[in-house]
């Protein structure tokens, strides 16, 4: 039997109960890197810095800010994400349910793991706005309570504790945000035949079949992780600087060769984003590409696509039928990725689709229904 860990996260914040060791049917174990082992306590602490609205320069953001629990870990209904002072970026927020599976992090993959990903949030200038890590420090080395937990932790107090068992601790927790056990999971792994009801089982049909959603968002025969953890160009906001493009690659090179920090270009620079895993790899086959996002949970998690410009599942399938556009006849970007391409499903067909993403809700966040989607004011 297989056995990993998992979150019985509900909708409280308490990390108390967040060291249940059942595997959620439709998921694989948990990838644990062999030099950030789990525990319970790291996982505890963990969660108390990623409810730590100190880590910002307001003193009011903190990592659940944009990833809150209550909107299935992003903050749907936004657009894209608001920071310190109200600002916002360029990138909508990616929920952190079963981000542990993913081999790359961000929407562009520029991190490797979770440790990794945890330490930009907080020195980006519009969304915790530190200047640097300091201000982390001093409060995890004199703060009393962290004191003594990175103490029973790590072994480690004063200026012994650094980032690195700050990532740690904050990338354990995450791993514990795992959630599987959908309607389709009961059915397809579970031997359910009642799990889903007749529109989902057409739409199922259509994912595996005429509509090849199943080619990035994978389904094996033991898991589902509905994603292939690679990065397409399917035709979401790359339209806006198509004529640029080449210009503002050859710019944006340069302005990396000479020290621009990436992770705060692509945040704050709304045409420097649109340039997609091409900012991080330099290869111009990854212009305009974003990383395949899992679908568990996803009617929980409007608005879609990188820059949250797709506001209904409705609107997303409709993109992909029509070819990489929303309005058929629109001109398709130079750099879509082979894949994409003309769908020619029917409205039922369209409608049934839908109604089996609907189905890939896990139990503890069915319930968290979406609010209309909205730009974050600025």
């Amino acid at each position: 039997m297989k056995r990993r860990l998992m979150s019985v996260c509900t909708l409280a914040l308490s990390a108390a109960t967040l060291s249940a060791w059942a595997a959620p049917l439709g998921l694989p174990p948990v990838p644990i890197p062999a030099n950030n082992p789990q525990s319970e306590a790291k996982i505890k602490l963990g969660d108390k810095l990623f409810h730590d609205t100190r880590f910002s320069s307001t003193g009011k953001v903190s990592c659940a800010t944009c990833h809150d629990v209550k909107k299935a870990f992003t903050d749907s209904p936004l657009k894209t994400s608001q920071g310190v002072n109200k600002l916002t970026g360029t990138r909508n927020a990616p929920t952190v349910i079963n981000a542990a599976y993913f081999h790359k992090q961000f929407w562009d993959g520029r991190s490797a793991d979770l440790e990794d990903q945890s330490q930009h949030p907080f020195i980006n200038p519009i969304e915790m706005g530190l200047p640097d890590h300091t201000p982390i420090l001093n409060i995890v080395r004199k703060d009393a309570e962290y004191a003594k937990a990175f103490k029973a932790v790590f072994d480690k107090a004063g200026e012994q504790i650094t980032m690195d068992e700050v990532k740690k601790s904050i990338a354990s927790f995450e791993r514990t945000i795992i959630s599987g056990n959908s309607a389709f999971d009961r059915y397809y792994f579970g031997n359910d035949k009642k799990a889903l009801n007749p529109a989902q089982l057409r739409g199922f049909q259509v994912f595996v079949g005429q509509g090849r959603c199943v080619s990035c968002h994978v389904i094996e025969q033991d898991q589902a992780l509905f994603t292939d953890n690679r990065f397409h160009n399917i035709g979401v906001g790359i339209s806006k600087i198509q004529q640029d493009a080449p210009k503002l690659a050859g710019e944006f090179l340069k302005a990396k060769a000479q020290g621009a920090d990436v992770d705060k270009s692509v945040l704050i620079n709304p045409k420097t984003s649109e340039l997609g895993r091409f900012a991080v790899t330099d290869l111009f086959d990854d212009m305009g590409a974003f990383k395949t996002s899992t679908l568990r949970n996803i009617a929980q998690t409007a608005p879609y696509m990188h820059d949250g410009s797709l506001k209904t599942l409705q609107e997303v399938v409709t993109h992909y039928n029509n070819g990489g556009v929303i309005k058929k006849g629109d001109k398709v970007n130079d750099y879509l990725s082979g894949g994409i391409r003309p769908l020619n499903l029917n409205n039922q067909q369209m409608a049934d689709l839908v109604a089996f993403l609907q189905a890939l809700s896990s139990p503890e966040f069915a319930t968290t229904k979406p609010a209309k989607t909205t730009q974050a004011a600025k």
